[in-house]
């Protein structure tokens, strides 16, 4: 598969016209939302097409992707937004709108499985088998080419992910949980910046 990847320093440019529609992920310096920065955020319309921005970790000054990011009319698929959503409001200082988790999708939609990772969502409904032995590399210095690609994979395929996830949320009837569900989200990383990670319902 031929991926049109491009890199962007600091910022989305000005004359990019990114569609309604887009799939986003994020990668940091470790996962620790206090001690890791965020270093890259990859966009991609759905048609092999994959938009890395090298963010600038002095200011985090990136006006046009900002302004992306809180579009209320563009929809945005993460895969475990959870995290994303921490470090873009920790660094980006925003709170995302209109957003679509494929892991939270994932769990109550394939109640056959117990795996929900990316790399199995990607497996069984694009039938590409995946590599993350780059998933723990250093993304804050100068990317390669396999790191360029391995970024570019976590975005290429979630549009396809979303649209069959969603069509089993509609069959089983459970796309109204679904629905309730995320809305939770904004709440959940709120609790997980304050430090409260655990599961707040349980006994």
């Amino acid at each position: 598969m031929n991926i049109d990847i491009k890199l962007h320093i600091d910022d989305l440019p000005d004359h990019l016209v990114i569609s309604d529609n887009i799939a986003v992920d994020c990668e940091f310096m470790g996962l620790n939302v206090e001690r890791d920065p965020l270093c890259l955020v990859q966009i991609s319309t759905g048609k092999n097409d994959a938009h890395i921005i090298k963010l600038n970790r002095d200011t985090y000054e990136a006006t046009n992707l900002k302004k992306v990011l809180k579009n209320k009319e563009i929809n945005k698929i993460f895969h475990y937004a959870r995290a994303d959503l921490q470090f873009i409001k920790k660094y980006l200082k925003i709170d995302v709108e209109n957003i679509n988790c494929t892991k939270v999708m994932s769990k109550l939609a394939r109640s056959y499985s117990d795996k929900h990772g990316l790399k199995d969502l990607i497996k069984e409904f694009t039938g590409n088998d995946i590599s993350k032995n780059l998933q723990s590399s250093d993304f804050g210095g100068e990317l390669s080419d396999k790191q360029l690609q391995y970024c570019a994979k976590d975005v290429i395929y979630l549009h396809k992910i979303y649209d069959c996830l969603n069509k089993i949320l509609i069959r089983e009837k459970r796309e109204k949980l679904y629905q309730n569900a995320i809305k939770f989200i904004h709440s959940r990383v709120e609790l997980d910046l304050a430090s409260f990670t655990s599961d707040i319902w349980s006994h």
